[in-house]
């Protein structure tokens, strides 16, 4: 007998679409002076922004751990960056959906260990950013030797880590946006007409390198660029914790025009990825499925991009922990709405129960996250990154925000209400110091592992700073270069 769909309306398709060190407040919905993003404007319109998302380690591949098993890094296993750490024994995001009679499948980054681990997909669609040492040629890295560029991706000089920035130098279609974009809308092209979908599109920008197409720096070539944000709190260079001191040295001391001009090459990356996302919409509209579709964006930690001197990510301040949240639910959907913003504070452990509940899908036991829709909200927020001399801890309730570094325990407090920038530290202001007192003994109570050494009977009491050392840069912050033939499994010195 002939298969015909049944029942495929009863349950939503879902598209959960990631980008990488993206901050929340580089979105044109969010008030932001130059960004363009018309298409995450609208899905603001269309749905609610969530204001207090955060990541609860941002760093890649702790965040997005968090992201595929709704845990934190206390149960998923990792706050560190370990690149050859598999995943627990955990049910997964695409799992989950796939146990439900799901197709699942993703394109673009997944950072994960085994490289070609599907973690619960369907089939995956890698583009890994020439992370070539694990011994895995990318599907992105394949489509360019088809196209005639073979271990080209990074010949433009650019750097995974830095700042230096000039224009893509491959055809446009080359562009790993481009190829993201086209390999989604295909996927979605190819789906089973019987069976509801569940799709992860991960774009790796725009984190670097930055090398945008050139038609997105010149929208760009007339705006004005704000400039980063300077705090009271950072400018005695020498009474700044390592964390922070081993960030700022580890690039040039920027010229104002130098920073206007990589900024620009961000936001060109930014722009082209919102472009791009237009062509999803317009693929799921004319395979007649946007009406039936929730969508989720978001990122797995920001940038500082120069805010306070520092740069890229693994810290608590706004630009590097507060990510974009905005979430599209079916129409008519009450629990989401249109036009609306949430304050309620969230993490990217929330998007797996979020997305489930939104499907009329259970939540695993072992989900540490809560539904963004749902009436249950949590009342404080811990971050954790780290382990060594550059670790940071994080305590939020909605409104201040503790930051510790336990190496040379140094604390900061921001109340985000009175001073969303974070220009002034309050941890010693006495207005502050229940505040300070209840943030410190909530943090406190959050530690395992090396933190048991840096607390002391429910107190946060830290540990010695050794004497600080400027570090060496002689790799370039792991430059890659050409990558045909393929770099040896264990490659690079350093």
């Amino acid at each position: 007998m002939p298969r015909h769909p049944t029942n495929v309306s009863a349950r939503p398709n879902v598209l959960f679409i990631m980008a990488d060190q993206w901050p929340a407040y580089l979105l044109g919905s969010a008030g932001h002076p130059a960004i363009l993003t018309p298409t995450l404007d609208e899905f603001a319109e269309n749905g609610v922004r969530f204001t207090r998302a955060y990541s609860e380690s941002p760093i890649c591949i702790p965040a997005r751990r968090t992201v595929m098993t709704g845990t934190s890094p206390r149960v998923h296993g990792d706050r560190l960056f370990n690149e050859t750490l598999p995943l627990p024994s955990l049910p997964t995001l695409a799992g989950c959906f796939r146990a439900a009679g799901y197709q699942a499948y993703a394109v673009g980054k997944l950072h994960v260990y085994p490289q070609r681990d599907r973690i619960g997909f369907d089939d995956v669609l890698l583009a890994e950013e020439g992370r070539a040492q694990f011994g895995v040629a990318d599907d992105y890295d394949m489509f360019l030797a088809d196209r005639g560029f073979p271990g080209q991706q990074y010949m433009h000089g650019m750097n995974n880590n830095e700042y230096v920035h000039r224009a893509w130098h491959l055809p446009e279609d080359c562009h790993v946006t481009n190829w993201t974009t086209a390999q989604a809308a295909r996927t979605i092209k190819r789906r089973d007409p019987t069976r509801p979908a569940f799709w992860h599109v991960s774009y790796t920008h725009p984190h670097p390198p930055l090398a945008p197409l050139s038609c997105y720096l010149d929208m760009y070539r007339d705006a004005d660029i704000d400039t980063p944000v300077l705090g009271e709190w950072e400018h005695d260079e020498e009474s700044l914790p390592a964390a922070l001191r081993s960030v700022r040295d580890r690039w040039l001391r920027w010229k104002p025009r130098e920073i206007a001009a990589f900024r620009r090459a961000y936001y060109a990356l930014i722009t082209h990825i919102d472009h791009q996302l237009r062509v999803l919409i317009g693929t799921l509209r004319e395979e007649g499925l946007l009406a039936n579709t929730v969508i989720l964006f978001t990122t797995d930690h920001g940038d500082m991009l120069g805010d306070f001197g520092l740069y890229a990510k693994r810290l608590f301040y706004q630009g590097a922990a507060n990510v974009p949240m905005l979430l599209l639910g079916l129409p008519g959907d009450a629990r989401v709405g249109m036009h609306r913003t949430d304050d309620r504070l969230v993490g990217l452990q929330d998007v797996m129960p979020t997305l489930l509940d939104l499907a009329g899908l259970p939540v695993p036991d072992s989900v540490e996250g809560l539904s963004m829709v749902g009436p249950k909200r949590r009342a404080r927020l811990y971050g954790e990154c780290r382990e060594d001399a550059s670790a940071t801890r994080m305590m939020h309730d909605g409104r201040h925000k503790l930051i510790w570094y336990p190496v040379g325990h140094r604390v900061q407090l921001f109340d985000l209400q009175e001073d969303p920038c974070e220009r002034r530290d309050r941890s010693d202001d006495p207005a502050y110091r229940s505040v300070r007192a209840d943030l410190e003994s909530a943090l406190a109570a959050e530690a395992y592992g090396v933190d048991e050494n840096w607390v002391r009977d429910g107190r946060l009491v830290g540990a010695k700073a050794p004497p600080y050392k400027v570090a060496g840069n002689r790799g370039l912050t792991g430059q890659r270069g050409l990558q045909f033939p393929a770099p040896p499994i264990i490659g690079g010195d350093g």
